[in-house]
């Protein structure tokens, strides 16, 4: 991927920004009935979701940002559209407003529930050390109503019970319970109680759900790698029982770059600091497997499973998993294959016939009379600085002082979207005064900017890298300046570029490295900023156009229907060779094999994402016989049950896996021993290189 990226920014340095302009965004849906994981890819963290009739709303963490905590809106589980913020601002102290020297990064509000009763929507959700906020409306669209709370718990899950009585589940390690006033005034004094003791592993992010007269209780733990738990009781008091129902799920993505020394208890790093950066691991500990969600229903019956995925520098991601029930229990996954969610899976079965579209338009022309809901303010904005009217068709921020972009009021952000994505910010900076400076940002700690500073002798480019404290200045010939960033997310690191005629782009710096970090829980951002450096308030900059582009968002080439082609295996590099005894086996790259037609496969399409691999020397389909343990990988001449695969995107560098629709199961093979392939895996590591992950590779017939 880091190959891919260095094309990118060699390609668009010649393209114009209007090239962009209808670029094609993420969507999980395939178009073919299948749907790929993440849901998103940006982030949106702390999940929520219930179901009312046939409508969908998912609620997700907005921390320091506002407007604040998300809703949005689906028919089919696959397909959102953003539908509401609960809240514009929050007003609780100064550190919501970069006042006094305080910050709420990392500290806003976070892990919503939402649940609908008796005809109104609520959204609980924690601010810390402000306590639990309440939200409640008649029409999940809005407005929210912010009504006062007595009491301060977080990271809870709420239900309203049978019987007229509204409980919240909380803690970490043991959970607690805690009965609410039925107004949703406050908590009961007394009623706090343990029901789940310290050691079950029941970790935190609790979902509560009553399901056929039982009480069920999803959580997080975190020990050693991550899995989801269940706990299930006849009475919401306990005893409860508890098994693991999803684990070991990574869906091959590793944990990226992270910062060691910067947290919740440390201070804003500024200009000078050191970071402490670790490096992405290379085995199973170093991911964080499917984490904290939880389950919902379909009107067919079906059941779903949601939850959370670190997607290095995206930040934290949804994904949507299958369920199973056995005995009794929820397990993520499929019947043969519990506890392992697809990469890639049939969309539920909804009667709604939705068209894939992604849930935010994210370039902005800045002529509406509103900004679009994909854009955030990084903590509450000053109003009365900002405006979409003074210069129609453009963003008005008038600068504030600030001694760096982390303090700067009214940044305004959107989050980035991988694997990979461009933006193009178009700046006006005439109306800025001596000690402004304005442009775009990669919002991160570290952070990267690039714009336009006024001093006494007029107006020059600035480049900072705050990791390396590197500035870069060049000289401008006019104040106005297209500015670009080119971000890899998948590998952690952006280039920024910038261009004096929109059409002929210069990268100034080197490589920015993008690590993820614990101070704003947090993936990278963009933002547009403009403030001032010498201690008052100046200008203004005038952004006219913010245009992104996904390259990578049209998944349509990943799948090579009808085309013929070799695998390798990415874990080390041998190609799949159909054996004479008709068993898949792999070679080197350097045996005779490697270029024989055993070694070709032409892939057969057969619908909704559902392949046939049928070997080119005509000796037959590869086909799974046998099951479980002896699920061997054969060449059969006529092709049936266990000859079609459900392909697997892994989104990059034409990686896929195999699901067998016979075994439920992957196609691979111990890369290290000589055994032939199997279809019993259950999914692949972190780092890809169990045996499951292939690399696909057109070639003539």
């Amino acid at each position: 991927m880091r190959f891919l990226s260095s094309l990118l920014l060699g390609a668009v340095m010649f393209a114009t920004p209007a090239a962009f302009a209808q670029s094609k965004s993420w969507t999980a849906d395939n178009g073919n009935g299948t749907f790929t994981n993440p849901l998103f890819y940006d982030e949106f963290s702390d999940p929520d979701l219930i179901r009312v009739g046939e409508d969908f709303y998912l609620a997700g963490t907005t921390m320091h940002s506002m407007p604040g905590v998300v809703v949005l809106h689906s028919k089919d589980l696959v397909n959102w559209r953003f539908l509401s913020y609960a809240t514009p601002r929050l007003e609780l102290g100064p550190e919501f407003d970069l006042e006094k020297g305080q910050e709420a990064y990392g500290q806003g509000i976070w892990a919503p529930c939402i649940r609908y009763h008796d005809g109104k929507f609520y959204l609980f959700s924690n601010v810390n050390r402000r306590g639990l906020q309440v939200f409640v409306a008649t029409d999940p669209a809005g407005p929210w109503e912010h009504r006062p709370f007595k009491g301060m718990i977080h990271d809870l899950s709420v239900l309203f019970d049978d019987d007229g009585r509204v409980y919240a589940v909380h803690g970490y390690d043991e959970v607690h319970l805690v009965e609410l006033y039925p107004d949703l005034s406050g908590l009961i004094e007394g009623t706090d109680r343990v029901i789940i003791p310290r050691g079950n592993a029941m970790g935190e992010g609790h979902h509560i759900y009553k399901i056929d007269g039982k009480y069920y209780i999803l959580s997080a733990n975190y020990a050693p790698t991550g899995r989801m738990q269940a706990a299930r009781a006849d009475h919401i008091d306990g005893p409860y029982e508890t098994v693991v129902i999803a684990g070991k799920e990574t869906l091959g993505t590793q944990r990226g770059w992270m910062v060691r020394n910067v947290g919740l208890s440390r201070p804003v790093p500024e200009p000078g600091d050191t970071f402490e950066l670790s490096e992405p691991g290379g085995n199973e500990l170093a991911a964080m497997p499917i984490h904290q969600g939880g389950i919902v229903d379909l009107p067919n019956g079906e059941w779903w499973g949601f939850s959370m995925m670190d997607f290095r520098s995206v930040g934290r991601t949804t994904t949507l998993s299958p369920v199973t029930w056995v005995d009794g229990w929820p397990y993520y996954g499929l019947p043969q294959n519990l506890g392992r969610t697809p990469r890639t899976w049939f969309k539920p079965g909804v009667a709604a016939q939705v068209e894939p579209h992604a849930p935010y338009e994210r370039s902005d022309d800045f002529s509406g009379k509103t900004l679009k809901p994909v854009w955030q303010w990084n903590h509450n904005p000053v109003d009365a600085k900002w405006s979409l009217t003074e210069k129609p068709g453009a963003l008005r921020l008038h600068t504030l002082p600030a001694s760096q972009l982390l303090w700067a009021k009214n940044t305004l952000t959107q989050r980035a979207i991988g694997p990979v994505s461009i933006v193009t910010a178009e700046l006006d900076a005439s109306g800025l005064q001596d000690g402004d400076y304005a442009g775009l940002a990669l919002v991160n700690m570290p952070f990267a900017t690039l714009g336009v500073v006024r001093t006494s002798s007029g107006l020059t480019l600035r480049y900072y890298d705050q990791l390396k404290n590197e500035t870069i200045e060049r000289a401008l010939p006019g104040p106005r300046v297209w500015l670009r960033a080119t971000g890899d997310y998948d590998e952690d690191f952006a280039h920024l570029s910038y261009s004096t005629d929109g059409k002929n782009f210069s990268a100034i710096g080197g490589e920015i490295r993008l690590p993820y970090q614990l101070k704003t829980f947090q993936g990278t951002r963009l933002g547009l900023f403009a403030f001032n450096t010498a201690g008052r308030e100046g200008g203004h900059a005038d952004f006219l156009s913010f245009q992104v582009d996904e390259p990578l968002a049209d998944r349509t080439p990943n799948l090579p229907l009808g085309k013929v082609v070799t695998f390798s295996n990415f874990a080390n590099g041998s190609l799949l060779w159909a054996n004479p005894h008709g068993m898949l086996h792999s070679t080197s790259l350097n045996s005779p094999e490697a270029s024989g037609p055993r070694v070709r496969f032409k892939v057969h399409d057969r619908g909704q994402g559902r392949v046939a691999l049928e070997a080119m020397d005509g000796s037959g389909f590869l086909t799974v016989v046998g099951a479980g343990l002896s699920s061997d990988v054969r060449l059969m001449k006529q092709e049936g049950e266990g000859s079609l695969f459900l392909w697997q995107d892994m989104l990059r560098d034409r990686q896929c896996m195999l699901l067998s629709l016979k075994t439920q199961r992957f196609v691979g093979i111990d890369p290290t021993s000589g055994e032939p392939y199997g279809a019993d895996w259950p999914g692949t590591t972190s780092n890809r290189k169990s045996g499951t992950v292939l690399v696909w590779s057109e070639v003539g017939e």
